[in-house]
């Protein structure tokens, strides 16, 4: 499946059913009154949020969504059927843009909100319905009229509470994975993560949970579009935690000089992310011999401010990360 977080549609609500003239053709009856009936209304487009889908993968090839056009309607003042309605299903998190207008329409953040983004057109009205004392043979009709058409624009900015930061193959994948129900793809090679992945970490005592999201790696350069880019730095951008996770079995200049060039791409696609709750993750502590470990530790801890959140953690072997995970859902303040 694509993970695709922007869409381009054409939309086109259904026309309305035109109205008809007809009259009674009964038998002992030679001057029959009017009988035509109205046309159906034109199906009306709405777009849906939907928690179970976090990907605008169904719009990538889908430029142009028609709604069902209403019928005509006929004799016997019958009128004509209504055209159905379309429904698209969008992640939440969707923005959506009218582009003609340049205007935000709705931001989709709760589950199973609704919307109508394209009114369908209004029914025509047949001869039936303007019969009066003064024209017992009315030959009057209207037409349906067109569905109203926009060209909007789906922009999906996922929803976590966390999110993760760093270079390729630091152990990003694998830190979700060991504390959530998620099947991230983990390997030894740079960009095992291709596209943003969500998932769900419970805590066992009250069944509460925080949604964190695990990103493709930022490389240096990413802010002009070296690897996979920046393209969704954008998807951190609701989070109330950021997780910078780094690579502790590095030399310790090469540990610097990492951290510096992940804050940098994160700084050039947004200077508010200054402002975020970074906390800064040293993973792989499990790669280094004791007395290293904490000779990097001192390091670290001396160039950093007393305030700044540090963590030393093994994601692989799951050392330390049950305290990451209470200091997260104590942050969020989510008993």
């Amino acid at each position: 499946m694509y993970f695709v977080d922007e869409a381009i549609i054409n939309l086109i609500a259904g026309k309305g059913g035109n109205g008809i003239v007809s009259f009674r053709r009964e038998k002992n009856i030679p001057r029959g009154g009017p009988d035509g009936g109205n046309g159906g209304n034109g199906g009306n487009i709405f777009i849906i949020s939907d928690k179970n889908i976090n990907t605008l993968s169904e719009y990538k090839f889908k430029k142009k969504i028609i709604a069902e056009n209403g019928k005509n309607g006929s004799n016997q003042n019958k009128s004509g059927k209504h055209g159905k309605d379309t429904i698209l299903k969008v992640p939440l998190g969707t923005k959506i843009i009218d582009l003609k207008k340049n205007f935000l329409v709705k931001e989709m953040i709760k589950n199973k909100e609704k919307i109508i983004i394209a009114l369908g057109g209004k029914k025509g009205l047949g001869n039936s319905i303007f019969k009066s004392s003064t024209n017992r043979s009315p030959i009057k009709k209207t037409l349906g009229e067109l569905g109203e058409e926009k060209i909007i624009k789906l922009e999906l900015s996922l929803l976590a509470d966390v999110g993760t930061l760093g270079l390729p193959n630091v152990g990003k994948s694998t830190l979700i994975r060991n504390i959530s129900s998620s099947k991230t793809k983990v390997g030894n090679y740079p960009f095992t993560t291709l596209y943003p992945n969500l998932a769900a970490v419970y805590n066992k005592q009250t069944n509460k949970k925080f949604i964190i999201a695990d990103l493709p790696g930022i490389i240096k350069g990413a802010s002009k579009g070296i690897g996979l880019g920046i393209q969704f730095l954008k998807h951190l951008q609701r989070c109330k935690i950021l997780l910078h996770i780094i690579d502790l079995s590095l030399e310790i200049k090469e540990i610097f000089k990492n951290i510096k060039i992940s804050l940098n791409e994160l700084k050039i696609f947004n200077k508010n992310f200054n402002t975020k709750n970074i906390w800064m993750v040293f993973n792989k502590i499990d790669l280094i011999a004791y007395k290293n470990f904490y000779k990097k530790k001192n390091i670290i801890l001396k160039n950093f401010n007393k305030n700044k959140k540090i963590f030393f953690i093994s994601s692989k072997k799951k050392i330390n990360l049950n305290n990451l995970c209470k200091k997260i859902f104590k942050n969020l303040k989510i008993y």
